[in-house]
């Protein structure tokens, strides 16, 4: 327990269980973010390099550079990986879901409850090329 008063203690994010759904250790289904939190947005980030260029017609290497891409984003914010409380996930529907998966996964792995997560196939992105598209809602709590 802290010795600091109450007032400055970090408040954290809960993810409370759900009864009748699944519980899985690979994701969430409800993040509860206290008041006064800073809410960070980050859009839709695909597998391209600073010039817009998808960097390889491969999937991990696609998704391993769209997660690169979301992460500094969220460093612009002041925030990293570990404050993500949801992903969405967007893959071409011809695209290897595993190798997509297992290039970022690892990555994605943290202490306590795992974030939300929705993920969707879908028949294109709307950078020509990319096969996979990342975005994420983190927060800063006070």
């Amino acid at each position: 327990m802290s010795d600091a008063p109450p007032s400055v203690l970090r408040m954290s994010i809960s993810y409370p269980p759900v009864p009748g759904l699944v519980q899985s250790p690979a994701f969430s289904h409800v993040a509860v973010i206290p008041p006064g939190s800073t809410i960070i947005h980050v859009g839709g980030q695909n597998g391209v390099d600073d010039t817009g260029a998808v960097v390889s017609a491969d999937v991990a290497a696609q998704a391993s550079r769209a997660l690169d891409n979301a992460q500094a984003a969220l460093a612009a914010a002041g925030a990293t990986l570990a404050d993500v409380v949801g992903w969405t996930v967007l893959i071409h529907q011809d695209a290897d879901l595993r190798a997509a998966y297992g290039a970022v996964g690892p990555r994605l792995a943290r202490e306590g409850a795992p974030p939300l997560v929705t993920a969707a196939r879908v028949a294109g992105l709307g950078v020509p090329g990319a096969l996979v598209e990342i975005g994420a809602i983190a927060a800063l709590t006070p």
